[in-house]
């Protein structure tokens, strides 16, 4: 059994968005890391990393598989993963790189539809920026405030979104036109997957919503646990109660590890 939880963050995201979960985690006998992805560790403010340009999901995959071996574990981590890092979670539980993986709003893989004009919308939206895919991509906080932070209070909000920092277009775009990527590069072998799968979603998160939440579990058929929070939205490890969800995610870690 391992006693190793790795955190992946999400997109415009470092590694502090897991602090108050490194903690919980912590005071129950886990060791947690929360590294930052490639080109995230610039600190708020600052101009993005060109390299963000050329920069794709296979590329943050391949780093973090290589951070995890590097840990020299006697057997794979737990990984928990929110929103972009839910879906680099399943991609390397894909190869074998997970005992567990807990899945916080995650991205959803290859081939999985919108399930909600929101979310079709939020893509068409994407064009108006120009060719995005070939560039960093800087944070937008009324976009942030209205559907990833919206139920913090606007000093909270103002305070986490000053962390922020600028994203990968390409990975944006993988991800959101998962059907042009002529890579594939989201693609998760479901049937790769062998270990424990636990996906929790928010009843009013309009990023990744509930019913394609559930789709994503159902990939994973039997092994898979799914779990809605009801009045939670995008951020949830960070919303108010977030107690409740690392609570769920301990419990439900002790039963399956």
């Amino acid at each position: 059994m391992t006693d190793t939880i790795v955190m992946i963050h999400g997109a415009f995201c470092a590694g502090w968005v897991f602090e108050e979960w490194q903690a919980y985690f912590e005071a129950l006998g886990y060791t947690c890391l929360a590294p930052d992805l490639p080109f995230h560790d610039q600190g708020p403010h600052a101009s993005p990393d060109a390299r963000l340009a050329t920069t794709g999901l296979l590329d943050y995959a391949h780093w973090l598989e290589t951070y995890i071996d590097g840990l020299d574990l006697d057997t794979p981590p737990i990984l928990i993963g929110h929103s972009m890092g839910g879906l680099l979670a399943q991609m390397l539980a894909a190869r074998g790189k997970a005992s567990a993986i807990i899945l916080l709003a995650p991205s959803a893989p290859w081939g999985v539809l919108p399930s909600t004009e929101h979310e079709i919308y939020s893509a068409m939206g994407l064009v108006m920026a120009g060719p995005f895919w070939s560039m960093p991509l800087m944070p937008s906080y009324q976009l942030a405030a209205e559907a990833t932070l919206d139920k913090l209070t606007p000093d909270h909000r103002r305070r986490v979104f000053s962390r922020f920092v600028p994203e990968s277009g390409q990975v944006t775009f993988e991800i959101m036109y998962w059907a042009m990527d002529l890579k594939r590069a989201s693609r998760v072998h479901a049937a790769d997957v062998s270990c424990p799968v636990l996906v929790l979603a928010g009843a009013k998160d309009r990023v990744n919503p509930a019913p394609t939440m559930r789709q994503i579990a159902r990939r994973y058929k039997g092994q898979a646990d799914f779990r809605i929070f009801e009045n939670r939205s995008h951020w949830l490890h960070g919303e108010p109660g977030w107690e409740s969800l690392a609570g769920a995610s301990a419990d439900w870690l002790r039963a399956n590890v």
